[in-house]
Parts: C-alpha cells; sequence; structure tokens
C-alpha cells in the first residue's frame, strides 16, 4: 500500500512537470517554430528565435546547418535536392523537429513591360438582354427561353459555336421556319438546355434574340516573369472578368502583344487611378493565353522578351521567406519604358497552401507616387522583387488608399503557369 502510495505521488509530481513545462518560455518558443521549410540549392533560409538555439540535423549531403554569432538565429544552407530534417533542443532534450525540402535551383526573368490582352471566350458570352418591339409590346426571346446574364452558348443546333458570327445564320434560318433554336449554354460549369424561339423586331422586320453577345475581350496589364527554358510566363496576378457580367471569361484562347502607355490618371482616395494605354503599332504576338485563373493570366511567349532593367534571370522567394521591408516593382508608366520603383512590403502571409492576396505593399516611391498617385489599374502583375528575389505580384489597389494594395505570392503565380518547382525534387527522393 504505501509503495503505490508513493507511486501515485510520484505520478502526480511528473505530471504537474510536465504541464508547468507547456508554459515555460523556452518551450514555448521551439512548438511556434515550423514543422516544415523548403530552400533551394545554393541558398539559406534563416530560422530566428528571442532565444538561443541548438541544432542537429540528419542529412548533411542536402543541407547544413549554421549558428549565427547571436546565438539566436539558425541558417539552414541548401546543398543539394532531396529531404532531412533538424532536430531542436532545449537542455539536451529534443523538443522539436522540422523537416526540409531542398528544392533544384530555378529561376525566372522578371518582366515590369505593358502587354495587350486579347481573350477569346469558349463560345460566345451572353452579356445583357435587349428588349425588341413586337406586336404583344417589348419582349427578350432570350429571357423567355431563361437564358442569363454570363452563360456561355457553346452549341446552337447541334453545331459548335465559336464566334458571333456564327450565330446569326441560325436566327434567321429560325425565324423562317418557326423552329426553335436548341441551345447548349455553360452556366456556373455546368450545362444547360434550353429552346429558343427568335421574334421579328417590328423596326427593321429581322429576327432576334433578344441577347447581347460577345466573343473576345480586350484590355492592358502588366507582365510579371517568364520561365527561360519553357517560355512559360505568367502576367496581371489577379483574373479578367467581364465588364458586363463581372464574371470571370471563360479561355478557349488568346494572345498577348507589346502595348504602350499613353497616359496616366492619377489615383486619389476612393478613385483608383488607370494606365490609358494602346496596342503597339506592329499588333506583333508576343505569346499565347492558355488559362485565366484568379492568380492571372498564363501561356508560352513565342519569343525572348527583354525590359532593360533587369533581364538577368533571377532566383526566386517562397511565400515563408518575403520579410516586412523595402522592395522594388518594375512596371511602365511612361511610354514602353520599364523602371524600377521603391516600394515597401507592409505584411506577408507564410501561406501553405494557394490563395491571392497574400502579401500588402505600399507604394514609397516620391516619383511614382507623383505620376500615378500609389497602384493603378494596368499595373497588375508588376513583379515585386526582395533582396535580388522574385517574391510576387502587384494585383490590387485600396480604394481609400491608393498608395498601398495586394500582392500575391511567386510561388502560387509558377504553379498556375504549370511550373512545378517541386517536381525535380520529388523525382529525386523517389
Amino acid at each position: 500500500m504505501q509503495t503505490d502510495k508513493i507511486r501515485k505521488i510520484v505520478g502526480v509530481i511528473l505530471l504537474v512537470s510536465l504541464m508547468s513545462l507547456g508554459f515555460v518560455k523556452e518551450v514555448k518558443e521551439y512548438v511556434k517554430l515550423p514543422n516544415n521549410m523548403s530552400v533551394f540549392e545554393s541558398q539559406h533560409v534563416s530560422v530566428q528565435s528571442s532565444i538561443p538555439v541548438n541544432a542537429t540535423q540528419d542529412a548533411e549531403e542536402a543541407f547544413t546547418v549554421q549558428k549565427n554569432s547571436d546565438g539566436k538565429t539558425l541558417d539552414v544552407h541548401g546543398k543539394k535536392a532531396g529531404e532531412g530534417a533538424v532536430v531542436f533542443d532545449l537542455a539536451g532534450f529534443p523538443v522539436k523537429k522540422i523537416g526540409v525540402n531542398v528544392l533544384p535551383d530555378f529561376k525566372v526573368i522578371p518582366g515590369g513591360q505593358s502587354i495587350g490582352v486579347k481573350l477569346n471566350t469558349l463560345g460566345v458570352l451572353v452579356v445583357g438582354h435587349h428588349q425588341i418591339n413586337t406586336p404583344e409590346g417589348k419582349k427578350s426571346p432570350g429571357e423567355i427561353a431563361g437564358v442569363q446574364v454570363g452563360d456561355i452558348i457553346t452549341n446552337i443546333n447541334g453545331t459548335k459555336i465559336e464566334q458571333m458570327s456564327d450565330v446569326t445564320p441560325f436566327i434567321q434560318n429560325a425565324g423562317k421556319t418557326g423552329e426553335p433554336l436548341d441551345l447548349v449554354l455553360t452556366r456556373e460549369e455546368t450545362e444547360v438546355k434550353t429552346k429558343l424561339y427568335p421574334l421579328k423586331d417590328e423596326n427593321d422586320r429581322s429576327f432576334r434574340i433578344g441577347l447581347y453577345i460577345r466573343d473576345s475581350a480586350a484590355g492592358i496589364g502588366t507582365m510579371t516573369f517568364y520561365d527561360p527554358k519553357s517560355k512559360k510566363y505568367g502576367a496581371l496576378g489577379h483574373v479578367i472578368s467581364d465588364m458586363d457580367t463581372k464574371k470571370p471569361i471563360v479561355v478557349e484562347d488568346g494572345q498577348i502583344v507589346r502595348s504602350t502607355v499613353t497616359s496616366i490618371e492619377k489615383g486619389s482616395n476612393g478613385n483608383p487611378g488607370e494606365k490609358l494605354a494602346r496596342f503597339s503599332g506592329d499588333r506583333e504576338v508576343i505569346g499565347n493565353i492558355t488559362r485565366n485563373s484568379p492568380f492571372g493570366i498564363f501561356g508560352e511567349l513565342n519569343q525572348d522578351i527583354s525590359n532593360g532593367v533587369n533581364d538577368e534571370a533571377l532566383p526566386i522567394a517562397l511565400s515563408n521567406e518575403v520579410k516586412e521591408g523595402p522592395a522594388k516593382i518594375l512596371t511602365v508608366v511612361n511610354n514602353d519604358k520599364v523602371e524600377e520603383f521603391e516600394v515597401e512590403v507592409v505584411s506577408s502571409v507564410p501561406q501553405k497552401f494557394p490563395a491571392t492576396k497574400g502579401m500588402v505593399i505600399k507604394i514609397t516611391d516620391e516619383k511614382l507616387l507623383d505620376k500615378t498617385g500609389g497602384i493603378v489599374q494596368g499595373m497588375s502583375g508588376s513583379p515585386i522583387i526582395q533582396n535580388g528575389k522574385v517574391i510576387g505580384a502587384v494585383t490590387h489597389v485600396f480604394v481609400n488608399d491608393p498608395t498601398s494594395g495586394y500582392g500575391v505570392h511567386i510561388e502560387w503565380m509558377l504553379n498556375e503557369a504549370g511550373i512545378d518547382i517541386y517536381s525535380k525534387q520529388k523525382q529525386k527522393v523517389s
């Protein structure tokens, strides 16, 4: 009995000790450390703590660990693509293990050029209803058939529809025969079928379907990066939506051309500014567009392009490497000249999964502020560079503070471009 009592007392003491350990500052600091980190070959990632750090590694061929002179910063240096772990200890006892992924070196050429964008939709996009005059009053055949703004007409009477001119012959034929149009629509990623009866407009005696449609969209933006090996590129940093429906444009294909900035409408509180630009005179296509996503537009260039400021391939920074502090952006505010401007990274979220708005940036360059008032429409996609690395792109402006706005991390744009920076590392490990 006495022995059991002693065991219980010792157990309680141990339990209380372990529970107390959780409140020790040093233990809390170690628990806060990330569970995993990634680093590129020939680069390093710093792990900082407010307390002295001690660590050992289990994969010297993949990376090395070096403690800085302050005793509270640990540098993990990538050597060779592979995996391993760093074990942190407290008073000789292991308290935290961090997995380390060493990725193959990867570099991109930063952009900054002003580009013209032309998107061709998948089918024809319905952007509005049109009321026509009939003997029974004003009616919209499209509205009667249940066609909604934002729908995409992809097929009529079993024939694929690719452009607006494809629609007209069907309308006139249906008007003459009295037969309805069998429409196939894409609506919110679902297929919808309906029958539409064209009606004759009393004003011009022509048959109408009562719909405003469009088969392409155009605009301007800024190139963010391209991969010198594959020629894959990313631009804009945000999705292109139709100006009427406010919905993302479903792209079948598209092209990018060079553009020239003609003037700037300066931004102010409550009134975002805008770059006014035109497609360059030669209209030479410099690349295609295969994807329009929340992270920008993507495709392949058919030629190398130069910004004249920094045409050397630069390494990229993963989201966990981006720090608050000074950075630079590359963009055009006059003609086609790319210039470098000072900005500040106000905050950055070390995102584990693809997401937009990963950074908040503020324009600090007096020259740019004087010219534009801050971030303006058309500046989206301007690459952000920090400590010699491409960290992301400008995306949105704060309406009530045009000097500030959001940025997207470069690793998510690379992913959307079809560039897997982790693939070679996975292959080597397997």
